[in-house]
């Protein structure tokens, strides 16, 4: 990779992960697309292990917000969405998956845009939990679904439970990323080179954080999410 091509991604890591820590989600949806056209060999492997590091050190800050009944209920969805999103990967071509995806995190942006705010009861988190099990483990784009059905937390609540919702997750996939061959020695390679950009994402949230009060938070959430589902269409349309 050039020294150009290296400046760009850990820009886009620094804004991602600035995103992952103030919001609960944001790393791959806005590093992704990136990444994908400066080094796609980096997705999903490397990004999903930057956004497990920044996830593990917001979880460490804000342990003490997250709702862990929602989030144990929103893990029974996750993993079979994990199991099910790297099985796609091997046998359903990325385009149509990212079609379907986005369409469901599009119709979700639009009911709640219009006033339905889903109730993050049982049946709901363990649905967007295994959406964003299939979403983040095919594209590391997994946040707007529990965004949506999370939308009504505030502060270091949202940030806490949707980060520890998704270090379980992205622990998940890594695992079965391995398992199936997606993560090398390069993956590994670059992300070690690139946790200085997260380190550096997660700081410049504290700042951020400052100034996102509740209302600012959750219409951040539902742009970003329907913004992620735009990224996904793009990348599709333009071959992946």
């Amino acid at each position: 990779m050039s020294v150009a091509g290296y400046v760009i991604i850990a820009a886009a890591i620094v804004l991602g992960a600035c995103m992952q820590a103030s919001i609960g989600f944001g790393m791959g949806m806005l590093a992704a697309p990136i990444v994908a056209v400066v080094d796609p060999g980096l997705i999903p492997g490397t990004l999903i292990m930057l956004a497990t590091m920044v996830t593990l050190m917001v979880v460490v800050r804000e342990h003490q917000q997250i709702d862990l009944a929602g989030t144990g209920w929103a893990l029974a969805g996750r993993i079979p969405g994990t199991v099910a999103g790297a099985l796609l990967l091997t046998v359903l071509p990325a385009r149509a998956l990212g079609y379907i995806l986005a369409a469901v995190v599009l119709g979700g942006v639009a009911l709640t845009s219009f006033g339905w705010i889903p109730t993050p009861h049982r049946r709901n988190l363990v649905l967007a939990g295994a959406t964003s099990g299939v979403l983040g483990t095919a594209t590391a784009i997994g946040g707007p679904p529990m965004a949506l059905v999370w939308q009504n937390n505030t502060g270091a609540r949202l940030r806490g439970t949707m980060n520890g919702f998704f270090l379980v997750g992205s622990l998940l996939s890594i695992l079965l990323l391995a398992l199936t061959g997606s993560i090398d020695h390069r993956t590994v390679t670059m992300f070690a080179m690139l946790v200085p950009a997260g380190l550096a994402g997660y700081l410049l949230s504290r700042l951020v954080n400052r100034h996102l009060d509740r209302q600012r938070q959750r219409w951040a959430a539902i742009v970003i999410s329907a913004l992620g589902a735009v990224v996904l269409i793009v990348r599709q349309l333009m071959g992946g």
